[in-house]
């Protein structure tokens, strides 16, 4: 049987090509949805540089492209303290770090393009702006069943409370038949503890994508006070609530932006912005209702007009 699947496995010389061009096509998408201005400006009064290319990185450069960091990763980001971003590429090991810094962070971000670190980055460097905090994000990785549903619609062609599913099932599907090409950009995700694998060793999801997968882990094991979505992130952010103990989410502040969810965390307090100019947060909310209607639209990005004031929005839901 063996033998027989490896039919079914794509060359990597074939499929690299593709998945940087959907990387980089989300990097793009990531300067417009989020705060990216806000995030070059505050760095460069600190010194240092951004990139999006493939440059290398030094203590004066941050790469923050999606080509640098194609698996996925954890950020921590602290606009008051040096080096201001800091990455770990194993969840394991970030749950193992003693450092007060790392073991204190009590915020959590999910974008929503999220393929790359500079929109995750973007977002909770604001996050971390009005709430005068280090905030974790969770970047993840961007694999082939990330483009076999963006491929067959996305948004548009599931709906957003079906995305996440359906990409649950490529991955499944791709884990069954293609071992080799389902590991590709699981990397952050498979180093979960206790993460899910098939029989034959590839990984599969098991909350529904690699950043709920990473967040549930996390809620695991440190007490987060507050996370925050921005459009599907928001989605990724319900699903990992959903099979976690009663413990793990008490006092807990969920903060949405362009994407109501559900409200079935019942020791929860919920604060849920959407934009009444968001068609896309709209279309979404299948009939979940925010808390708040907002003059903006889906960006976050305060360079356009219309956009989220993250840090004022985080900033009403923590007052």
């Amino acid at each position: 049987m063996g033998g027989f699947l490896e039919l079914f496995e794509i060359p990597q010389p074939l499929i690299e090509p593709a998945l940087q061009a959907c990387r980089l096509f989300n990097t793009s998408l990531d300067s417009i949805f989020y705060d990216v201005p806000a995030l070059v400006r505050g760095l460069a009064e600190r010194g240092l540089t951004v990139g999006t290319g493939d440059g290398a990185e030094s203590p004066e450069r941050l790469n923050l492209s999606a080509l640098k960091d194609p698996e996925g990763s954890l950020l921590v980001v602290d606009p008051a303290k040096a080096p201001y971003i800091r990455a770990f590429h194993d969840v394991e090991l970030f749950l193992r770090c003693d450092e007060p810094d790392i073991r204190t962070v009590a915020t959590a971000t999910i974008t929503g393009v999220g393929s790359s670190a500079l929109g995750s980055a973007a977002l909770a460097w604001n996050v971390a702006e009005a709430s005068g905090a280090p905030v974790l994000a969770i970047v993840p990785g961007y694999g082939v069943a990330d483009v076999v549903t963006q491929a067959l619609g996305g948004w548009f062609g599931f709906g957003l409370f079906d995305y996440l599913h359906v990409k649950s099932q490529v991955q499944s599907t791709l884990g069954a038949v293609a071992p080799k090409t389902a590991r590709i950009g699981r990397t952050l995700s498979t180093s979960v503890p206790g993460s899910r694998h098939l029989s034959n060793g590839a990984p599969i999801f098991r909350t529904g994508s690699g950043s709920s997968d990473v967040l549930h882990a996390v809620m695991q094991e440190r007490n987060l006070e507050c996370v925050v979505g921005h459009s599907k992130g928001a989605l990724a952010i319900h699903n990992a609530l959903g099979s976690l103990e009663r413990s793990r989410t008490e006092g807990l502040k969920i903060v949405t932006l362009g994407c109501p969810i559900a409200e079935d965390v019942g020791n929860a307090s919920y604060h849920q912005y959407l934009g009444l100019f968001d068609a896309l947060g709209q279309l979404n909310a299948w009939g979940n209702r925010p808390d708040n209607w907002v003059p903006t639209d889906h960006s976050t990005n305060t360079a356009l007009p219309f956009s989220m004031p993250v840090e004022i929005l985080v900033d009403r839901a923590n007052a």
